[in-house]
């Protein structure tokens, strides 16, 4: 509390008298509370320099003055509030508006104590009373950012229903307006670095979303009548049956979209108000990553970089969807590659060109699947083959039977971690004693987002914590907390590193998969061979101020 009480006086927000009668941390709550009416510290202060949690500090200001408060990222906007005002106006009053009933408004404002500010918004509301409500300075930015853009593309919006009410193209979406609102949103997501967009009907409107770091965040918000034209028109783009849609189908289209080209997967699912649409960005001028460059732990890269070297075996990249699994297999092959070597890959579908390798795309339709793929290339004469991904035993058979004669093989297998591969290969109906002969390595991966480095903060995590993770710990430290600003959009993260662990496949860890062991006692055996299991990767990262503690419990802590 001392501590607190001197970084309010150096900053002379408060002197030593009043310090003097603050003697617990209720009066410096009380305070701080009372400073935060007179507009003497705002929260950006509070969260930064006196590591209070912003989203708390500010529920307890909403309770002690009676407001209300609403954490936006949880809230269900009415954004029709907004539509008679401009943005810039809300933008120049820090109001936004949120909910209304039959009597009144409900106004997240930035400063909900500036009585002639709340009179400037009622005016803009006469018909209703205004309710002042409080919620992050941050996400009242983030909100309003939205709003503009929305308004931004109103006169888009507008030109596609004057097309659609005067020509027979509102069943196939082929008019020039349909065609700019899709450049539109496929250029936002790509400048915001997503990954995915989604494009989602509800009961009365259409909402686009973009996957930017692994977060889902919305980025546009259309009337419903905008959908269904914009839907078709991006079957065509596709190839797809735009009167079909009662099953789920898949396509794929190419579009230059800021000077560069891009491929987009996408795929279209029957939901309860339409079809929910997905569309994967993958960009063609990518260069594929080093290993080297991919963000390993040192111990881990090298135990990785040592398995690639054997002869022949299975070395199996683990973990979620969007974990970077590909991207991690990809940088092995290229890191491998050369003249002397044949390399044959099979995927779903083929993201990026390799140059040296050949790469087999899977058509389900055409009967050519993951086995049947694998069976040929295996009279290809190949010396390392890559599976995309082993979904089932057959395709798991093949694998082990190739690694068996002398061929290496990398491929995919979703698991929590990497010690659970080993019972889950033989869950799938594999004989232990193929297991433990065939396998090299298992490695498990899981991607963090990395703190922005313009505005994140020093903390200190609870006791509690600290004292669960001191084993880990390396002598010195730092702990840094996400803050938010205009560099990464107010969500505190900027980019993605990868969270690894390593198993190599020992002596004594394959005599125990033959006796079928249990995963309990396979992992006893890897930690005295130096295994570093993700999670203790992660809190290592955290302790170097790359990302958060919050982040390697969200992502990794099972």
């Amino acid at each position: 509390m001392q501590n607190k009480l001197n970084i309010l006086i150096q900053n002379q927000i408060i002197n030593t008298d009043e310090a003097n009668t603050i003697k617990n941390e209720n009066d410096l709550a009380q305070a701080l509370y009372t400073l935060y009416r007179r507009e003497k510290i705002d929260i950006e202060f509070v969260s930064k320099n006196l590591d209070y949690d912003a989203e708390k500090f500010l529920q307890e200001i909403s309770k002690k003055y009676e407001l209300e408060y609403f954490d936006l990222d949880d809230t269900e906007i009415d954004y029709r509030l907004s539509e008679r005002i401009s943005t810039a106006q809300l933008k120049k009053l820090n109001a936004l508006p949120v909910k209304q009933d039959e009597l009144s408004i409900s106004v997240a404002l930035k400063n909900p104590f500036d009585v002639l500010n709340q009179e400037r918004v009622q005016n803009l509301f006469k018909r209703k009373i205004l309710k002042v409500a409080v919620a992050q300075p941050a996400k009242i930015d983030k909100y309003l950012n939205k709003l503009e853009l929305n308004e931004s593309i109103k006169d888009l919006v507008n030109d596609i229903r004057k097309e659609l009410s005067t020509s027979a193209s509102a069943s196939t979406g082929d008019s020039s307006g349909i065609l700019k609102l899709i450049e539109v949103i496929l250029k936002t997501a790509i400048s915001s670095r997503a990954s995915d967009i989604h494009i989602e009907p509800t009961e009365t409107s259409c909402v686009v979303r973009s996957r930017i770091d692994g977060m889902l965040s919305e980025t546009f918000i259309f009337d419903k009548d905008i959908y269904p034209p914009m839907v078709s028109r991006m079957k065509l783009l596709s190839n797809m049956d735009i009167a079909e849609r009662r099953k789920p189908q898949d396509g794929r289209f190419s579009a230059v979209i800021l000077d560069k080209e891009y491929d987009f997967r996408i795929s279209t699912l029957p939901i309860l108000n339409g079809e929910s649409i997905v569309l994967r960005v993958l960009d063609k001028s990518k260069v594929v990553i080093s290993l080297e460059n991919l963000g390993m732990h040192p111990e881990n890269f090298n135990k990785f970089k040592k398995c690639m070297k054997a002869p022949y075996g299975i070395i199996l990249v683990t973990g979620p969807t969007g974990s970077g699994k590909t991207t991690t297999l990809y940088g092995a092959l290229n890191d491998i590659k050369n003249i002397q070597t044949k390399i044959i890959t099979v995927e779903d579908p083929v993201e990026y060109q390799l140059s040296l390798i050949q790469q087999v795309h899977v058509n389900e339709k055409a009967g050519l699947n993951f086995a049947s793929a694998l069976r040929s290339i295996l009279r290809q004469d190949p010396d390392i083959i890559m599976i995309g991904e082993i979904r089932d035993q057959e395709t798991l058979r093949i694998a082990i039977q190739a690694a068996l004669t002398g061929h290496l093989v990398f491929s995919t297998l979703h698991t929590n971690d990497a010690i659970s591969a080993l019972p889950r290969i033989i869950d799938m109906g594999i004989e232990p004693y193929l297991v433990s002969g065939a396998l090299t390595a298992i490695e498990a991966q899981r991607l963090v987002r990395k703190l922005c480095p313009h505005c994140k903060s020093k903390t200190t995590p609870h006791k509690n914590i600290l004292d669960d993770l001191l084993h880990i710990l390396p002598n010195e430290y730092q702990f840094y907390q996400a803050v938010g600003c205009e560099h990464c959009a107010n969500t505190g993260y900027i980019g993605r590193e990868m969270i690894s662990e390593i198993l190599p496949v020992s002596d004594a860890i394959q005599n125990l998969v033959a006796q079928s062991a249990n995963k309990e006692e396979i992992k006893k055996v890897a930690i005295k061979e130096g295994f570093i299991d993700m999670f203790s990767d992660g809190i290592l990262r955290a302790a170097r101020g790359i990302t958060t503690i919050e982040e390697i419990y969200r992502v990794a802590k099972i």
